[in-house]
């Protein structure tokens, strides 16, 4: 997380600012109005991640626009630097105050709200104090449970906006305040007093009725959705963890020519360190001495290694998988690759527009509606000549019946029931917002590798020399690469091993690094690896291999050569293969009305070959990491609403800047934190599932809020009347609460498409680039 900073080379200062207190998206709209007013300011206030981003004149103190923030009803502090990890606790299960208190409000009111609402709803339970223990019930749910509602519906008075949380705090304290005044100076305190189950409308003076149940029930509802909502926000800053984890935690360094182990961050550029084969490099820089392959498929995405040497340059956090290495470390701390990455990530979350809950919406247009209809009908009561308790029980039946209890079943129900089916068929959503990206969605950016191919290198193709059998060839040159830990080694042993069966045992194994093997099978000195590992020994490929070797690389493939007793004998060529499912998943997007785009950092040929095997028209290949995220905000620019596939820790800033990003469930873990949806399984059909599956909830959803202000208003003008008794009250709570409950359980039904539509082209996935 950045503290403030001031950049000499630029006319300003950057702030960022960490907010407290707001519950739904007008409350960041309200600060960021008020943060723009003061002169040469400019900022963005994210209601997801619950930061401020700001743009001040150089010189600016901060301290002003926390005083700022604070004068609208808000808190904010400027960030703390990280706390040192503490040994055995991750930062992930540290406590979250605002989270655990928001938790023990709801379980304290949802133990004390359950006995009111069935005290109110049964009859026959209702003993001769009954409303006396209600109020003793219902008193700490309201005045304590709904604490936060009331405190957010008072700030927004101030400022004349209504939320929900205006509606809820009106709603739950109208029908307490006035089941008080029944209970003191009215009829409904008498010992022996029930509420009968009648459903019947008649006009009352209210003075012999109780609406403890409306007002302790509606709030807890509403707390469990405001904190499952808080919940899933919390894993706002989850990617930027798992980006930082990724790195080293120390290294040797080398001090005086003698090796020294100390932690990462102690690391001065100019200094030397080793990295021996297993390890990750510490930080970015140069290698001084030996040779490797560095796996750098955690941050490029890209599944083959890379043979580096003296002079070229390594990335931190990439894995040493061959020789020992002498590194001059060149950027370290937030200069490195891994940090510009992870502030990608952070910029492109702070930058994503949150989405205004549709509650908050309608709340903003019926609080004042419902405020008025009730002073009118206080008004209209008395200037008829009522007396004023009947003229009081009118108003503030409206103000009762305006608060819903399906309001807050509407959006936690269908979320909890979409989100359950999606975990059963291995979709992940992580809330609200996500649904709504789906809504829009016209262009879907896939990765390829990992993403649209299994990222896994295997052997594609094996050209043998004149008078050398295939099987000849992949025993002895799979022998050899068993004894070798190297990805390219491993497909290849393993492709031996499927169809030769037990292979021959090696003496004399030798790995010659950034060169390829070599050893004694069979009595055979084998060779396998690079073309000059082979010419070293005079072993020169004949014109057809050659020819099939350039034809490999060509097509981006990787090949080895392959010789024996002082000749070459064949080329083994390897490569990332298409999922076989790939195909029908093009095909699903398309039918949801999406236009597949390709994205890969491989070169033209190479994209054009796989986009041409799966259906894919549009392609843009040879993109750096880096550049990913420009490439979604330049679609984004052109007007189009964006999802992001991908796996790996290159593609995290482009899905937390995509209007919708889909993590594959087989990536990292950046990946996953970084985006809306997980597809767990690595299926790419489960992509068109999900935007299915998230549009149905969305759906239901904005049904589900439909109906619980309909059956409310509706039953305004009964109110405004008179005619509404408790138990017609309830009974229309209940008949909401119960339509949207169900409505929500239909998501249950949800089937996917993945064993529908035609059929993959062949159950063995075909041969791709890497």
């Amino acid at each position: 997380m950045s503290e403030v900073t001031v950049q000499p080379d630029m006319p300003g200062t950057s702030v960022e600012l960490e907010i407290g207190g707001m519950t739904c998206a007008s409350c960041a709209m309200r600060i960021e109005k008020k943060l723009n007013k003061l002169d040469g300011v400019t900022a963005t206030v994210n209601y997801a991640t619950e930061k401020a981003k700001i743009a001040a004149p150089a010189g600016f103190d901060p301290h002003v626009l926390i005083d700022e923030v604070e004068k609208t009803g808000y808190s904010a502090a400027l960030p703390q630097p990280p706390r040192p990890e503490i040994s055995g606790c991750d930062s992930e299960d540290m406590p979250d105050a605002e989270l655990t208190t928001l938790r023990q409000r709801l379980i304290g009111s949802a133990v004390l709200t359950v006995p009111v609402i069935v005290l109110a709803m049964t009859p026959a339970l209702q003993f001769t104090y009954w409303q006396w223990a209600s109020l003793a019930l219902a008193a700490p749910v309201v005045l304590w449970g709904a604490w936060p509602f009331h405190k957010a519906a008072w700030t927004n008075l101030r400022h004349g906006a209504a939320t929900m949380d205006t509606l809820v705090s009106i709603g739950t304290l109208s029908a307490f305040l006035w089941s008080v005044y029944a209970l003191f100076l009215g009829t409904a305190g008498h010992p022996g007093m029930t509420h009968a189950f009648e459903l019947t409308v008649s006009p009352s003076d209210g003075a012999g009725n109780i609406y403890l149940e409306v007002a302790a029930g509606v709030t807890m509802f509403v707390l469990a959705g405001r904190y499952f909502e808080k919940r899933s926000k919390r894993q706002a800053g989850a990617a930027l963890r798992s980006l930082l984890q990724l790195g080293a935690k120390d290294v040797g360094v080398l001090r005086g020519g003698v090796e020294t182990r100390i932690p990462t961050e102690d690391l001065r550029v100019g200094d030397e360190f080793i990295v021996r084969p297993g390890e990750k490099i510490a930080t970015d820089g140069v290698i001084l001495s030996g040779t490797s392959a560095i796996d750098a498929s955690m941050l490029t995405g890209e599944s083959v290694p890379v043979e580096v040497g003296e002079g070229d340059t390594v990335t931190g956090a990439t894995v040493n998988t061959g020789g020992r290495l002498t590194v001059r470390a060149t950027r370290v701390g937030s200069d490195t690759q891994l940090a510009q990455m992870a502030k990608l990530v952070e910029d492109a979350q702070s930058g994503k527009a949150a989405v205004q809950r549709l509650a908050d919406k309608v709340s903003g247009i019926f609080v004042p509606i419902v405020v008025v209809i009730a002073i009118a009908t206080l008004t209209t009561w008395w200037a008829l000549g009522f007396p004023l308790t009947s003229a009081f029980t009118a108003a503030v039946a409206v103000l009762i019946i305006a608060c819903p209890c399906a309001l807050g079943l509407a959006t936690p129900t269908a979320l909890l029931v979409g989100t359950g089916r999606g975990a059963q068929m291995g979709i992940l959503i992580k809330g609200p917002e996500v649904l709504e990206s789906t809504r829009n969605v016209d262009t879907v950016v896939l990765d390829k590798t990992g993403t649209v191919t299994t990222g896994k290198m295997a052997l594609t193709d094996v050209i043998t020399a004149p008078g050398v059998s295939r099987s000849e060839l992949l025993r002895l040159a799979g022998a050899l690469e068993d004894s070798s830990e190297h990805p390219i080694a491993r497909a290849i042993a393993k492709a031996a091993t499927q169809e030769i069966g037990d292979l021959p045992a090696v003496e004399s194994f030798a790995n010659l690094e950034g060169q390829g093997v070599q050893g004694i099978v069979d009595g055979h000195a084998v060779l396998v690896g690079r073309e000059a590992l082979l010419a070293e020994w005079s072993q020169h490929l004949p014109e057809s291999l050659a020819q099939a070797q350039r034809q490999a690389q060509t097509q981006g493939k990787t090949s080895v050569a392959v010789g024996w007793d002082g000749e070459a004998r064949g080329i083994l060529v390897v490569s990332d293969q298409i999922k076989a499912t790939s195909a029908d998943a093009i095909a699903q997007l398309k039918s949801l009305g999406l236009t597949p785009v390709l994205l890969t950092g491989d070169n033209h040929a190479v994209a054009e070959d796989v986009a041409s095997r799966v259906g894919i028209d549009q392609v843009i290949a040879e993109v750096m990491p880096k550049d990913k995220v420009k490439l979604i905000t330049r679609l984004q620019s052109e007007g189009k609403v964006v999802a992001m596939v991908g796996d790996g820790v290159n593609d995290a800033a482009a899905l937390a800047q995509a209007d919708l990003g889909l993590a594959m469930g087989t990536g990292t873990d950046v990946a996953i934190e970084a985006a809306d949806i997980t597809l767990v399984s690595g299926d790419l059909r489960s992509a068109a599932d999900a935007i299915r599956l998230s549009r149905s909830t969305l759906r239901t959803i904005k049904t589900n809020l439909f109906w619980a202000f309909a059956y409310n208003t509706a039953a305004i003008p009964l109110a405004a009347l008179g005619l509404l008794n408790p138990m017609l009250a309830g009974a229309a709570m209940a008949f909401s609460s119960v339509f949207v409950v169900g409505n929500s359980l239909r998501l249950r039904s949800f089937r996917s498409r993945i064993d529908h539509g035609p059929r993959a082209r062949s159950s063995a996935a075909p041969a791709v680039t890497a």
